[in-house]
């Protein structure tokens, strides 16, 4: 598909899973060709090590969005780097550049309107999070058989020609607890951003895209690109906005510092 270059000041992309059968790379791609941006924020979990470790899998087109990330730093295109759990092993390197793209371990952005905001991957809260290990090995287990469903569901509706729908995603939403859990990562993410004395935080990690201002903190989560195909993108004004990106390209959610938070169907 092809549509008009979209100008941003900033973007934010994490869980990406570089080296997973699951990432959506294709979609990525086409984001990054109609995109034109003068930072891009990569939020962890870019790419993952843990599945690459039991798994090779490394196609043509995951070797394209980490070539075409590399040429847009070359062009004059700042890149930062935040690693997150799956791709930890990159936080040896924090403080250092390589191919033009800085890393961080966490950087705060100050909008155009003046917000500022904490960039973190977001692992740092799974304590307040979790019950326990035994839980999280188990929790791991049931999401790759989620994404697995989402695979076998979306190769069938490619077949009838259908678009991306996120199996994953609608079954997460009916899941008992997981509403509550996803409720303590986000005040987590908040106190946090209070503790660093900023107007927001953006985080990614649960794979659930989200923004919502709450108890004076903006909490926004780019999601992720093997379930929900999003991103979190700031105007030129200052404006942020979460937004959907496969077949189509859907705003979810805006949030103008001058106003409150509103649902994308109620933007001017």
């Amino acid at each position: 598909m092809k549509h008009k270059k979209m100008q941003y000041q900033a973007i934010w992309l994490s869980d990406i899973h570089l080296g997973s059968k699951d990432c959506k790379a294709h979609f990525l791609l086409d984001l990054l060709d109609q995109v034109e941006t003068k930072t891009i924020y990569l939020v962890g979990d870019i790419i993952d090590i843990w599945a690459l470790e039991k798994r090779v899998h490394w196609p043509a087109s995951h070797n394209q969005v980490i070539d075409t990330l590399i040429d847009k730093a070359h062009k004059g295109t700042r890149v930062v780097y935040v690693p997150g759990n799956h791709d930890e092993k990159v936080r040896r390197y924090i403080g250092m550049t390589f191919a033009d793209i800085e890393i961080h371990r966490d950087i705060i952005h100050t909008t155009q309107s003046g917000q500022q905001l904490i960039v973190t991957h977001g692992d740092e809260f799974d304590g307040q999070v979790c019950l326990g290990e035994w839980q999280s090995k188990l929790g791991d287990v049931l999401y790759d058989f989620l994404l697995f469903l989402n695979r076998c569901c979306n190769g069938f509706r490619k077949q009838l020609g259908w678009g991306y729908w996120s199996l994953a995603g609608y079954i997460k939403s009916r899941v008992k607890g997981a509403g509550a859990a996803i409720e303590r990562y986000k005040d987590a993410a908040i106190a946090h951003a209070k503790s660093k004395n900023v107007d927001g935080i953006v985080c990614g990690h649960i794979h659930q895209p989200d923004m919502e201002y709450k108890n004076g903190i903006l909490y926004c989560n780019d999601g992720d690109w093997i379930e929900n195909c999003t991103m979190l993108a700031e105007h030129a004004d200052g404006r942020l906005e979460l937004i959907y990106w496969t077949e189509t390209v859907q705003s979810l959610t805006q949030f103008d510092s001058a106003r409150a938070a509103r649902p994308a169907s109620q933007a001017a």
